[in-house]
């Protein structure tokens, strides 16, 4: 093993510490792990523009392929280090057999840059690829489902109610309400309260009237983590007591998806991502949806970048604002929450009554709790 000092250097500047000659020193595994960091980080044009040699004598790039270098860089380096690098791989090379090959799809660890991956690529998949990359997104929808529904049982379970009870029993002990009232008690020298009069609450919950929460998703490339995150949430809104929730994706057409919406992997697989946008057609679609416009919550997850006419977007949605309806569109809905948007198209809604703003999945669920609450 080389000292890890300069074996460190080794693998931050490779190919260029050749001239260092430092690789005598190297083990085997240290070789290895710098044969896999070369593959990703040293391919193509880039070599020429950091006036970095191809790789010779049998550890170069080029002798790995990708089941191998997913093998090797699973063994020879941290998970954090594995998903940073399987992210890279997709994300800033292109290298899409990560998640178009049978044999990488059966060993990778599922995550969401993988599903995106996915999702970005399933059209590419034989059947056989594609039943596999089906396991791979159930698996990673299921834990964003989890992770999401928690968050919706502790917003929508509701508070309990402040009203007196006389049921004695330890469950609708009220701790905090029965110190503040016993407080005079207090005995400094014990440091001790005598309890006169405990407290208890009834554990009634506060009913919600019905509410219809109506969710148009924009499916342009550009919206994809927006996607995942919606078809999650409007899974996890289904059913909740007092609500009755739509999800819709749109181009330039609207598909409704509410008769899948308990099931986000099949509406996930049948996103087509790209092509044009008409916002203001979706708005109209769900204008046709609303019940009782007080009671309605549109939520549009979109960029804003209007392929139709913008006029009509906006009259359409000063329309359900003027009705009543809180409009509620969203520039990102993904875990960062990162907005790239038309803002002067935004502005122009929120002038006519929509709220517009950048949510994670748990901020949305906490805003439209709050207005099925008020």
């Amino acid at each position: 093993m080389s000292e890890p000092r300069i074996l460190r250097w080794r693998l931050v500047l490779g190919a260029a510490a050749d001239e260092l000659d430092q690789r005598a020193g190297m083990s085997a595994e240290d070789l290895a792990a710098d044969a896999s960091l070369s593959w990703l980080y040293e391919r193509g044009e880039e070599l020429g523009e950091r006036d970095i040699r191809d790789r010779q004598g049998g550890l170069g790039a080029s002798t790995l392929s990708v089941p191998e270098w997913l093998t090797d860089i699973h063994r020879l380096f941290p998970k954090e280090t594995v998903e940073r690098m399987e992210r890279d791989a997709v994300e800033k090379y292109g290298i899409n057999e990560v998640v178009t090959n049978p044999e990488v799809l059966a060993r990778i660890e599922p995550n969401e840059t993988l599903l995106r991956a996915v999702l970005l690529t399933k059209h590419l998949m034989s059947p056989e690829v594609l039943a596999l990359a089906r396991t791979l997104v159930a698996k990673v929808v299921r834990k964003l489902l989890e992770k999401l529904a928690r968050k919706v049982r502790a917003t929508f379970h509701g508070t309990r109610s402040r009203t007196r009870s006389r049921i004695r029993v330890a469950k609708n002990f009220d701790a905090k309400a029965t110190i503040k009232k016993n407080l005079r008690r207090y005995d400094r020298d014990t440091k001790t309260i005598t309890i006169e009069e405990p407290l208890f609450v009834s554990r009634t919950r506060r009913q919600m009237d019905k509410w219809q929460i109506i969710i148009l998703v924009d499916e342009s490339g550009s919206m994809l983590g927006s996607v995942i995150h919606a078809a999650v949430t409007a899974a996890c809104l289904w059913g909740l007591p007092g609500t009755k929730t739509h999800l819709c994706i749109f181009d330039t057409a609207v598909v409704d998806l509410t008769g899948r919406v308990t099931d986000p992997v099949e509406v996930l697989m049948k996103v087509q991502l790209g092509g044009g946008t008409d916002i203001g057609q979706a708005v109209a679609y769900a204008q046709g949806l609303v019940e009782v416009p007080r009671r309605t919550i549109v939520v549009l997850i979109t960029d804003f970048f209007e392929g139709g006419l913008p006029g009509v977007l906006v009259s359409r949605v000063k329309a359900l604002c003027d009705q009543g309806v809180t409009v509620l569109g969203l520039a990102a809905l993904d875990d960062q929450a990162n907005p790239s948007y038309d803002r002067d198209m935004a502005q122009r809604l929120v002038d006519v009554g929509a709220h517009v703003g950048a949510m994670t999945p748990g901020e949305l669920v906490s805003f439209i709790a709050d207005k099925v609450r008020a």
